[in-house]
């Protein structure tokens, strides 16, 4: 769409301004000086005295004119006929006219191949003043880009540039880019995006956004993230929008540079700009990194409250380690305990084992032990005998400790711990015994 709205501001310009007479000013080359006069010699086009328009001539395309700009388009074109029947005894310029505003209200159709032809007609007649000869070459490229007929464009750009004697503007460097980037020209696109930028910050004026856009999806082309970085970089400050700050953090992430991207996440999050569960649990995980994981907490505890998190066993986990990591675990378990009525399988018993331990919860403990071995799907069965066994000894109840830690020896990952706690607490029972015998 946006490409058609300039389509049609440069076709009307060429359209009226060519019987005004009004000279537009079109730009210089932006390619090497040896590259760009050869171009210019090839497709230089000689002056021609070009002939008057005839007032019978004119009112007529005035009025077809008039018919179009009313909505009247069949009219029109009848209009458009009636000088063509007359073909042979109209001038060159009088002919260019015609294929002119043929090419015009073809284009107010959507008939844009019938539009391009008449517009190539326009071209082919020699005597015609140099302004429209230039404006319909910039509307044939324009034309041909939005049919993807990126070649063809660009052929009519270096047309259109051979014959210009102003500099260009910035978005003619960018309609430059343009093609460049659809024919994999990627450093041609930066090099044309760049000029554009200098241009407006000359002329204090803002660099565009999708400017920008180009010149960083070049650079990723390119293989070049620094460059992506610093072009990522200047959108954030130019538009701050939130797929911006993530993309930046993506880029410092992709270049080790965790700190960085740390502190963007952190402050995406505190904008409003994350609002992917996604996103969250990427900066949850930065913080687990970075060894702050009660801001972890923290945080996925905020975004399951507030629906940004799905209360999963995914994300319920995540929370519950974070507490446990920064030593909350009265905080972790009832997380733990929300986790374990929706989870299949006794994981999440065995970390409440564990941090009913921690906490000294002694018999607690042992239930949730007990709980995680009956449901099954752990991953370390032998540290839940060790539990027991623990929660046993600090109980007192030496026999089933020992017991515990016998069925914690036949699992090779706690064999060694649980043969040292089995000694110890028989050494520990036979004092107890010696001490209570004395009594």
């Amino acid at each position: 769409m946006l490409m058609k709205k300039i389509a049609v501001t440069l076709l009307s310009a060429g359209f009226l301004s060519s019987i005004a007479g009004i000279n537009f000013a079109y730009g210089q080359v932006i390619d090497s000086p040896a590259k760009t006069q050869a171009a210019k010699v090839a497709n230089k086009r000689t002056a021609k005295k070009v002939p008057a328009m005839r007032n019978r001539v004119y009112s007529q395309l005035a009025r077809a004119q008039k018919l179009a700009d009313e909505g009247v388009k069949i009219a029109g074109f009848e209009v458009l006929d009636e000088v063509k029947e007359r073909i042979d005894s109209l001038n060159s310029y009088e002919r260019a006219m015609l294929w002119n505003f043929y090419a015009f209200m073809y284009y107010g159709n959507d008939d844009i191949s019938s539009a391009i032809e008449h517009f190539e007609l326009v071209i082919k007649e020699q005597a015609i003043p140099d302004s429209l000869y230039l404006s319909t070459l910039y509307s044939l490229a324009q034309l041909s880009m939005q049919q993807q007929d990126y070649p063809q464009a660009l052929t009519y750009l270096q047309q259109w540039q051979a014959n210009n004697s102003k500099a260009l503007t910035a978005s003619q460097h960018i309609m430059f880019a343009q093609i460049y980037y659809q024919d994999k020209q990627f450093e041609k696109v930066i090099k044309a995006v760049k000029q554009a930028i200098s241009l407006a910050e000359q002329s204090n004026a803002t660099v565009k956004e999708n400017w920008l856009i180009l010149q960083r999806a070049s650079y990723y082309e390119l293989k070049q993230p620094l460059q992506v970085v610093k072009v990522i970089e200047q959108l954030v400050r130019l538009y701050d929008k939130p797929e911006y700050w993530l993309q930046l953090a993506g880029m410092y992430g992709e270049l080790g540079q965790e700190d960085k991207q740390l502190a963007v996440m952190e402050a995406a999050w505190q904008a409003g700009h994350i609002s992917k569960e996604s996103d969250v649990m990427t900066l949850a995980q930065l913080y687990r990194f970075h060894q702050v994981p009660y801001k972890a907490a923290v945080l996925l505890e905020q975004a399951i409250a507030n629906g940004t998190v799905v209360a999963s066993e995914k994300s319920l986990a995540a929370l519950a380690q974070a507490y446990v990591a920064a030593k909350e675990d009265e905080k972790a378990l009832p997380i733990l305990t929300q986790a374990a009525e929706i989870a299949d399988t006794g994981k999440f018993d065995m970390q409440l084992a564990q941090a009913y331990l921690n906490l000294e919860r002694w018999q607690e403990a042992i239930t949730s032990a007990n709980k995680a071995l009956l449901r099954g799907g752990i991953s370390r069965e032998g540290d839940m005998y060790l539990v027991i066994g623990m929660a046993k000894f600090n109980l007192q109840a030496f026999d089933d400790a020992l017991i515990a830690f016998t069925q914690a020896q036949k699992i090779p990952q706690s064999a060694k711990t649980a043969k040292q706690w089995f000694h110890y607490v028989e050494r520990e029972q036979g004092q107890h015994e010696r001490l209570a015998m004395l009594n």
